[in-house]
């Protein structure tokens, strides 16, 4: 069983309140979590990896609740999400892909079973890489509204043999959304698209 010691874990928030236009009555939240671990399969090559992901599920339950808390605690108010992992140097983009069931289903599973797939981005970079994080809204893949992406990175890292792995949630649609199509109010299929 490998292990993914943590060297730090950050969480970014945001308000936004307006993209110039005017102010929104309700700003748009939106976190991020983030956690630098080590990874135990740097600078070697490993056949068998999946039963890695099982190891990371704590990071995922622990990552969701730091950005739950960080969105004043309510759940139930979170309407969109992503994910991401940034490889360091010595490994390779499939230890990023561990994070795709670890993290996606912490959120599912603490959002009380979301159906829309969890949008992600992995990449393998340097010392402080940056990633855009893509976001969706939890429940149809098709609303618009909530089409966006999150910045992320840690200035410290990820060192060659570190992996940053990051949640993000945001609450309520873009600002100034009017591009049409699918509306969150609208969802009527339940399938994950529609």
């Amino acid at each position: 069983m490998p292990e993914f010691p943590i060297r730090k874990i950050a969480v970014l928030t945001e308000e936004i309140f307006h993209e110039g236009g005017p102010a929104s009555g309700e700003p748009r939240r939106r976190a991020a979590a983030m956690a630098l671990v080590k990874n135990p399969f740097a600078g070697r090559y490993v056949e068998e990896l999946q039963s890695a992901m099982d190891d990371l599920r704590p990071l995922g339950l622990m990552l969701t609740d730091k950005m739950i808390t960080a969105l004043d605690g309510r759940a139930e108010e979170i309407d969109g999400y992503g994910k991401g992992a940034i490889v360091g140097v010595d490994g390779e983009i499939e230890h990023g892909a561990l994070w795709h069931v670890p993290g996606g289903y912490a959120m599912r599973e603490r959002l009380g079973g979301a159906k829309a797939i969890v949008p992600s981005a992995m990449k393998v970079g340097a010392f402080g890489s940056r990633l855009d994080v893509p976001l969706g809204h939890i429940n149809a893949a098709y609303v618009r509204s909530h089409f966006d992406a999150f910045e992320v990175g840690i200035s410290d890292g990820p060192r060659a043999d570190e992996i940053l792995f990051c949640l993000a949630m945001t609450v309520g649609p873009r600002i100034h959304s009017r591009m049409g199509g699918l509306e969150a109010g609208d969802i009527k299929v339940w399938d994950g698209q529609r």
